[in-house]
């Protein structure tokens, strides 16, 4: 016979405003194998726990009942009340009577009997429970870090400087991702190289951290301590070890194309870096644009590089490495307004990006900081700014992108410290300054003579004589449709996930929010986290945000990796399938569906079977329920555990 103790938590009124919950603790008491039942206004809280740990020692309970939120929310914390009291943690069951009744609900009478059912099929499972034994792995004490913009350089410093090795690996030929095009950053206008350069000095320095640059991970493998990576090191046309960084063959170079780091605002060589102070300043050459490789003609970079260098026949080379946590900072991509066509971008000259602005306002950007307009080269004196262009909106992505409004107000300052005389408008539905000192940067704004206008912008056109750009918006604070020529018109876009991301979301398993970037595993208690045990999300790869937001989320994800390889061994969940090898006939379902890889097909004396790598297997069920002849089991989640807790709901109408 079973000594079961249930506790119900009121949870504030989250449950007893919607539950009775005293009368459901009367009714529960009454249930077989309980000889306890107690209720708490929070038994999350240090007294509630305190509760169940003195009644499992001084009651001698042997299974436990806890009545109240989503296990995903405390059931750690109630295993750890059961270890420190000496029961095995997992002969605890959680009944989530808040997300599945008080939550969804609103009847009382109704509400407390659907409370009351649940608490049953908890007791009946709590009873066939079995004690576990939680399973041990080696930790690999290293770090991967996929993408190395401000995000992933933040990870990899805080972890080096801990005194654990980081592979940093970047798909791009430099460090510094999207912050290295900016010219200055909001609030403060401070350079945006001054603050980033250092740390992508600092990276390149840390003898802890090995870089990667121009480089992808194509595979990855394993589990939580124990992955495996194999890394596509792309060839760059030239051998590293040898190249100076002098750039003679950038500036010999006869071939120009339009530049990609520059928004297509200017020009590049055919080798080139992407800005001058790259990490590492090792040229890349483009093969689709080199005369010699696409033509047979030129070599001028060959002819000229003191070092001996190029190497036109090099190719991509390939490396393994082992890690015991991967941190995903991707980093995003710039909204295409190209399918906004009632914008005009692609169609218009003078209708450009805010990125593409960054881009000129640049001091070392393709004007060298001066704003001109594509079509003629001449200053603009009248330019508009086009909100949520992309972002806030029900035929595109329906999120705000954070960043728009305080770019756009940044970008305006910029151009009016430059050229006090320009008029600025900034058409906007609202705006978001959110964070420390954006409500001031704003009004510094208004201050400054750049006009707000309350609307939506419905086209954009040319002027049939002047060839300038025309905004027609409906003002809502007017009243009425406006419309405004213009020099030049700036989209204002958003951020959306990267256009690789999927693989890398199929490659690690990882889910994917409705917005379509990477979900973490809570919201709010584990914003860092992925659902796959050992990967951690940094930066503007979990969603849009802003430079201290990604840098303070880079510091949580550094700190979520060390908590798994600062440990030699980890700790993993017993709650893993096992096969019987008896019953078992090598069929392949199971392999076929599980997606983490955890089973493989062996061959015995006589037949073959089916293994369960338990550091692999996530407890998920999907290879017992693919199995014809019941040889897989889910420990403490058997058949007969389920039609026990089906009977004790039904009243054994099962």
């Amino acid at each position: 016979m079973t000594n079961i103790g249930v506790y119900i938590c009121h949870c504030g009124t989250n449950i007893a405003g919607v539950v009775d919950v005293e009368g459901l603790t009367q009714k529960v008491a009454k249930l077989k194998d309980v000889s306890l039942a107690k209720d708490y206004k929070y038994m999350c809280s240090e007294p509630g726990q305190d509760l169940i740990r003195e009644d499992i020692k001084n009651r001698n309970l042997d299974r436990v009942v806890v009545a109240a939120c989503s296990p995903r929310m405390h059931e750690n914390t109630y295993k750890k009340v059961l270890a420190s009291a000496g029961l095995n943690p997992f002969l605890l069951e959680i009944a989530n009577i808040r997300e599945q009744a008080s939550w969804v609900h609103l009847d009382k009478e109704k509400t407390t009997d659907k409370a009351l059912d649940l608490i049953k099929m908890a007791v009946a499972k709590v009873r066939m429970d079995e004690p576990l034994t939680s399973l041990s792995a080696n930790v690999i004490q290293r770090v991967l870090v996929i993408g190395a913009g401000i995000a992933g350089i933040q990870t990899s410093l805080d972890i080096a400087n801990i005194g654990f090795d980081v592979v940093l690996v970047e798909k791009e030929q430099s460090i510094g991702g999207r912050m290295s095009q900016l010219g200055k950053t909001f609030p403060t206008l401070d350079c945006s190289a001054c603050i980033l350069t250092p740390k992508m000095v600092e990276v390149s320095l840390n003898p802890r951290i090995k870089l990667f640059t121009y480089s992808e991970v194509e595979e990855i493998s394993g589990f939580i301590g124990n992955f495996k990576a194999k890394i596509r090191k792309k060839s760059r046309g030239l051998d590293e070890s040898l190249c100076t960084g002098c750039g003679l063959c950038q500036e010999k170079c006869p071939t120009k194309v339009p530049s990609e780091y520059d928004e297509k605002m200017g020009k590049r060589k055919a080798i080139y870096t992407l800005f001058p102070q790259a990490v590492p300043n090792i040229p890349v050459i483009d093969r689709a644009s080199c005369l010699y490789i696409t033509k047979g003609k030129c070599g001028v970079c060959k002819k000229v590089c003191p070092a001996g260098a190029i190497d036109y026949e090099r190719t991509d080379e390939f490396i393994e490495e082992e890690i015991g946590a991967v941190v995903v900072a991707t980093g995003f991509d710039p909204f295409d307004p190209v399918s906004k066509e009632e914008y005009g971008f692609g169609i218009y000259r003078n209708v450009i990006t805010g990125l593409q602005l960054e881009r000129l306002l640049h001091a070392a950007g393709p004007t060298k900081g001066e704003v001109v307009r594509p079509s003629d080269g001449a200053i603009p004196k009248r330019i508009a700014f086009v909100q949520c262009v992309g972002s806030r909106d029900e035929h595109a992505n329906k999120y705000c992108s954070r960043v728009c409004c305080m770019y756009a107000i940044k970008n305006a300052l910029l151009i009016k410290e430059h050229h006090p005389e320009s008029e600025i408008f900034i058409y906007y539905i609202d705006i978001r300054a959110f964070g420390k000192g954006y409500e001031e940067f704003y009004k510094r704004a208004q201050e400054n003579g750049i006009k707000f206008m309350r609307g939506r912008v419905a086209e954009i056109f040319e002027e049939q004589k002047s060839r300038n750009p025309v905004i027609r918006a409906d003002d809502t604070l007017l009243g009425m449709v406006t419309e405004n020529e213009l020099d030049m018109v700036v989209l204002s876009v958003g951020m959306i996930p990267r256009s690789d991301s999927s693989k890398i979301q199929k490659m690690l398993g990882l889910a994917a929010s409705p917005d379509g970037f990477f979900m973490e595993a809570h919201a709010k208690l584990r914003p860092v986290d992925t659902l796959v045990d050992g990967v951690f999300l940094a930066g503007t790869a979990q969603g849009p945000k802003d430079i201290p937001d990604t840098v303070a989320q880079a510091k949580g994800a550094a700190s979520g990796a060390l908590e798994v390889i600062s440990h030699k061994t980890l700790q993993l969940s017993p709650l893993i399938s096992e096969v019987d090898e008896r019953l078992c006939r090598g069929c392949g379902d199971c392999k076929d569906v599980c997606e983490y890889g955890a089973i493989e097909i062996v061959t015995l004396d006589t037949h073959k079977v089916a293994r369960i790598n338990p550091a692999i297997c996530k407890g998920c069920g999907a290879c017992a329920v693919a199995c014809c002849n019941g040889s897989i089991k889910l420990r403490n989640y058997t058949d007969s555990i389920t039609f026990a807790m089906l009977d004790a709901t039904l009243g054994g109408a099962v």
